[in-house]
């Protein structure tokens, strides 16, 4: 048995965290001669948690990883694609599909979903944060409130929504980029007071790492901030993680906080601030002067985005559940205004009924006969695609 209550690799690749009525399935269609007809299945969702209006598709290089090597075809958007879960016309976006013998994919269909879900839900509130943010520095702080074993998964969708940075180890080295995080409220207890505690990060921490001190473990904000100002001698910032209970007006507490350092001289130290924030008050810190957000819990337990994933073709036929819409189809996009569009031809795109210009096919193939039609992304890349079409995009 292992250690700690978490699937692994071979657990998830060889579907044994699929759900029960899938092998069950796989047995019954085996059994009846039915498991290897062709087929087409696609991914949708009927709409997006909170109202938003659009998402981020993130998880799909795990999605890749696990549909490696069977005999099937997968097409789909790009991982880091902004997609809106209708159509202009009110259809549902597909934003994946996969041809090919039913039994080649049926039992993966359970983790296949809980990929893009799950980072997908992450990775569109983190875009939608930085957004929110108006340019400042975000950081993603919210491993500590999920199950240790998704730290990787966490940091590597909030990397691609928009976080500048991200706080776990093992995330930061999954992404290729430099874990950021300095001090916690615990460096200040046990050293027994903040002049200690800043001095002594200042003399041990390499100095290649940013010196961010925290400045609410025992004082007002702003005495701290002072203390912090003038024992580091070369501070980044301050970071205010005010617990709630104890804040009062957070934007009031920020711009004493900068008022009481300019008047010093500390012009060139940033405001950081954690602790309960979400993309619903960002805007009124940015305002008071805050230069960067440490956001943990609303984007590590972002809204799951509900996808689903349907037969709608079989041995060439149309065929679908009540409630989705069978045959093949291709999806489209303007890349002006971001609608889409479906349609059974690729010849036949439909027209922008906004923008008045054909779309272009959005979908790309990813999987040929089980093998890769491109190499992996890498993650940077994929963050700026997001950042790309977000700049024109609304909360």
């Amino acid at each position: 048995m292992p250690k700690f209550f978490a699937a692994s690799d071979e657990d998830i690749a060889s579907g044994r965290t699929t759900d029960i009525y899938f092998e069950r399935t796989v047995e019954v269609l085996r059994s009846k001669g039915f498991l290897d007809l062709d087929t087409v299945s696609e991914f949708t969702v009927g709409g997006l948690p909170e109202k938003w209006g659009w998402g981020v598709l993130c998880g799909t290089e795990e999605l890749i990883r696990l549909l490696e090597g069977r005999k099937i075809d997968l097409y789909g958007l790009p991982e880091g694609t902004v997609f809106k879960p209708r159509t202009q016309d009110g259809l549902r976006t597909p934003v994946l599909r996969i041809e090919g013998p039913y039994g080649q994919y049926c039992e993966m269909e359970s983790p296949a979903l809980g990929f893009i879900c799950f980072s997908s839900g992450v990775a569109t509130m983190a875009a939608r944060c930085k957004l929110a943010s108006c340019g400042r520095t975000v950081m993603s702080f919210g491993v500590r409130r999920m199950h240790p074993s998704l730290a990787p998964v966490i940091d590597r969708a909030s990397f691609i929504g928009g976080c500048d940075s991200v706080s776990s180890i093992l995330g930061a080295e999954t992404i290729g980029q430099e874990p950021s995080g300095t001090m916690p409220h615990s460096l200040v207890v046990m050293m027994g007071d903040q002049k200690s505690a800043f001095q002594a990060f200042d003399a041990v921490v390499d100095g290649k790492v940013r010196r961010v001190a925290l400045v609410d473990t025992y004082y007002d904000e702003k005495v701290e901030a002072i203390i912090a100002c003038e024992n580091v001698k070369d501070l980044y910032a301050v970071r205010l993680d005010t617990p709630g209970s104890r804040r009062g007006s957070l934007p009031e507490i920020v711009r004493e906080v900068r008022w009481e350092m300019d008047l010093r001289g500390y012009h060139h130290v940033k405001i950081f601030v954690s602790g309960g924030l979400s993309e619903g008050n960002l805007k009124e810190l940015v305002e008071a002067g805050v230069d960067g957000f440490g956001i943990g819990t609303s984007i590590s337990n972002a809204p799951t985005i509900d996808f689903s994933m349907d037969i709608v073709e079989k041995e060439g036929r149309p065929v679908a559940k009540r409630g989705k819409l069978s045959g093949r189809k291709f999806t489209f996009r303007c890349d002006r205004c971001l609608s889409y569009g479906i349609s059974t031809s690729k010849k036949n795109p439909p027209k922008c009924t906004r923008c008045g210009e054909r779309m272009g096919l959005a979908e790309v193939k990813i999987l040929s006969n089980g093998k890769r039609v491109k190499k992996e992304e890498p993650t940077e890349a994929i963050r700026d695609r997001v950042m790309d079409q977000t700049k024109s995009l609304e909360l």
